[in-house]
């Protein structure tokens, strides 16, 4: 029996050996030897691209990523109990255009939109989002907000809010204000 082990273990060596002498692997070949060259062959991995080609590959990076933001029926007014929440991706540009989306948890969404007040105060409608999914809402395409609107944006005055049949006036809200 302890000859057979000794047997295999040595047949094991040598074809490892012997891959390793005719792949070429240069760890095994003498001085003054070159590999035969190995012919190129068809993968499903594709090859790691050189930083200046991996960097022409890559699509653009966005200006600035939309940052997350949570909506929370403390914020409310007045504040309610309710457990929901919401985190938004909304954003205004600089050219007044209102992009992104909010997405709800633990509440029965029947509407959103931006609304025009300071924190602590209620006010009217001035962009209303679209239903996009099952529990999100998106900013309509093309949505935009008036010179006034803007600048009451750049003041802190405009929300987030999102509203239910079990809190009609709106059961979660985020205060919205440009990045300082």
């Amino acid at each position: 029996m302890k000859m057979l082990k000794i047997d295999v273990r040595f047949a094991g060596i040598a074809a490892v050996a012997g891959l390793l002498i005719t792949s070429g692997c240069a760890s095994t070949m003498s001085k003054g030897t070159t590999a035969a060259p190995v012919a190129k062959t068809p993968t499903a991995i594709a090859p790691t691209p050189t930083p200046a080609a991996a960097a022409s590959a890559m699509p653009a990076a966005p200006a600035a990523a939309a940052p997350t933001m949570m909506l929370t029926g403390a914020q409310e007014v007045p504040p309610n109990p309710s457990a929901a929440s919401g985190r938004s991706t909304v954003m205004i540009g600089a050219d007044k255009m209102v992009t992104g989306s909010i997405d709800v948890s633990g509440m029965t969404a029947t509407m959103a939109h931006i609304h025009e007040a300071s924190k602590g105060v209620n006010g009217p409608v001035i962009v209303p989002f679209v239903k996009s999914g099952e529990n999100t809402f998106a900013a309509a395409p093309g949505a935009k907000l008036t010179d006034a609107q803007y600048a009451s944006y750049q003041a802190g005055k405009l929300y987030l809010n999102v509203h239910s049949s079990m809190y009609p006036g709106g059961e979660i809200r985020l205060q919205l204000a440009p990045a300082r």
